[in-house]
């Protein structure tokens, strides 16, 4: 199995500029001076990927009160992302990292165990990054599922 790069605290995260949901663009540059938690999911529409991305709307309130944004990342094209933020009203930023670029940068592409075989996609990641645009936490091989509440708490919202 190849090592894939893996970001720790403290580290500078990845600058990116990629095309959204809405069509427009999105720079990590443009949320310097706000506390950013950006999601690495595998696919839009799909049960786990959905289950998370709600999970996330629905803590948006609150993690915004305590001066996050979130933005979710998948190397789907900004059309099939346009399709999941109605179908599902995910009411934040989803970029699409069509050649996964970027996913590679945070380590959030590679090989990975699914269902016991080695194959290679996305590491579904979550990454805090502070107002100065430093790497917080670095969290890989979550889980679509519960993964949210685990971070409030973490972050001290609960």
């Amino acid at each position: 199995m190849t090592e894939n790069v893996r970001l720790s605290t403290g580290d500078a995260a990845p600058d990116f500029t990629l095309p959204t949901d809405t069509g427009d663009s999105l720079s990590l540059k443009d949320l310097r001076g706000r506390k950013v938690v950006l999601y690495a999911y595998p696919a839009a529409m799909t049960p786990g990927c959905t289950k998370q991305a709600c999970d996330f709307r629905d803590s948006l309130a609150s993690l915004q009160s305590a001066g996050y944004e979130v933005v979710g990342i998948s190397p789907d094209k900004p059309a099939k992302l346009a399709k999941f933020r109605e179908h599902d009203a995910i009411t934040f930023p989803l970029v699409a990292d069509e050649d996964k670029s970027i996913l590679q940068a945070y380590g959030a592409y590679g090989e990975k165990q699914l269902y016991g075989k080695t194959v290679t996609g996305v590491i579904r990641s979550t990454f805090v990054i502070d107002e100065n645009g430093v790497i917080e936490r670095a969290l890989y091989n979550v889980k679509a599922t519960g993964h949210v509440a685990k971070l409030r708490r973490d972050l001290g919202l609960d």
